[in-house]
This record gives C-alpha cells, structure tokens and sequence, in this order.
C-alpha cells in the first residue's frame, strides 16, 4: 500500500481516516479532470506516487509541526500542498493560484474533505501580487513550490513570503543542481541562503526528485517580487 510506503520513507503515518480522505481526493481529481485541466497523471497508482507521496516527501526538508505556517505557490490541483494539509491538520496552510478553475477545485475538495477554514487559505492571485499583500508576506515557516518556474525566477516568488529564519522548499527534478548554481545573484538579492539539497527515492519512478531547501536568512527588499511577468522575462541571474 502506498501508505507504508508513506511511513517507512518518510515516516508519515496516515489514519484509516486520512487513507479515505486520500481515496476520495484521487477519485474527485480524476472527475474533474474530465472536464477541467488539473493534471496530466490521473491513474490512481501515479497519482498516489508521483502526487501524494511526492507531496509528503516535503517533510523531509522540515517537520510538519502543529501551527506551523505553510504557504503553496501555483498549487494547481493542490500539490504539494493539501496532501500535507490532510496528512497534518493541524498546520496552517495556504494555497495559492492564478488559475480560478482551480482554486474552485481545491474550495470543492476543502469542503469534500471537511478541512477546517480557519487553518486553510485558498487565494486566488499571483505568485508577483501575493508577495505584496499585507498578512502574507514575510509570515510563512515554509513556502513551497512544485513546477512553478525555474530557481532563480522562483526564488523571487518564494523568498517575499518567507519570515526570517524560515525555509523555501522548491520541488525539482534532474536540473536542481544546475538551478542552484544559477541561483547566486537571486539569493544574495532576495535574502536568501542555499542550506541544501536532498535526494528523493520514489517507488517505481526512475527519474530523479530533489528537494532544494533555501533559508531567509534576511528582509527581502521591498521592491521583490517585480511587477507580473518580469521574475521568468527578466531572471536574477
């Protein structure tokens, strides 16, 4: 069962409960995708790997502690970020897309899976405008991303959100070496400060996983993120 998996790789242990939450948010994805672009994965085995466990995995890079503040930039269908929500209820999560359809898809499974509102954000907005906006920036332990943009555009969506002393966790594939080294001036602009990069082994998925984990190490100034568009056209690099 991917479960065991999720406790024996990352020792995430899920209920009976959370197992049929998870059931139930494979089953309404495909659903929906019938009619609306979530995802390119739809069968339920890689949906469980290369969505679910693939969000878990973020665990490794920081403990999902009760209270903690969580911020998912370009969620999509809500990864990596409301399979953390489900797994640990008692964060403090934040999902975040500019794409309407989807966040109407995330506000039906939030209802679907009785995910209480207080502890659950869904803002519908830009990675460039919700840096900008009062009560979301520089408040988040941990700001997350998965196939959003390249590193050193994605830093500048990421690090704004993050407090001082807090970690952005970017989600990446056979390039995350290469984006790291790309991402000096991005860092050094951003108050940003590479701590590491950690290895991910998927059950039957050959490609590579990484996680690259950047401390805010200091204030990002005022000026970051730049107007829409301007990270990914015009990169700190």
């Amino acid at each position: 069962m991917w479960s065991d998996e999720a406790a024996g790789r990352f020792g995430v242990t899920l209920t009976p409960e959370q197992c049929v939450g998870f059931d139930l948010y494979a089953a309404e994805l495909a659903v929906w995708n019938t009619h609306t672009n979530l995802t390119a994965i739809t069968a339920p085995d890689e949906v469980r790997v290369r969505h679910f466990l693939d969000s878990l995995s973020v665990v490794n890079a920081v403990p999902m502690r009760p209270g903690l503040r969580v911020i998912d930039v370009g969620t999509g269908a809500g990864f990596p970020g409301l399979p953390l929500k489900l797994a640990f209820p008692d964060i403090h999560m934040t999902l975040v897309d500019a794409t309407g359809k989807k966040i109407a898809f995330l506000a039906h499974m939030a209802e679907l899976l009785h995910l209480k509102n207080e502890t659950l954000e869904l803002v519908h907005a830009r990675a460039e405008e919700i840096g900008h906006m009062a009560g979301q920036r520089a408040t988040y332990d941990a700001v997350l991303a998965r196939a959003v943009a390249r590193l050193p555009s994605l830093l500048e969506y990421l690090l704004p959100l993050a407090k001082v002393g807090g970690v952005c966790i970017a989600m990446k594939g056979k390039t995350a070496h290469e984006e790291a080294a790309d991402s000096k001036k991005a860092l050094g602009v951003l108050g940003g400060k590479l701590r590491e990069i950690i290895d991910i082994m998927l059950p039957g998925v050959e490609e590579p996983h990484h996680l690259v984990v950047v401390e805010k190490v200091k204030h990002t100034p005022n000026d970051y993120p730049r107007k829409p568009g301007t990270p990914t056209s015009k990169p700190l690099i």
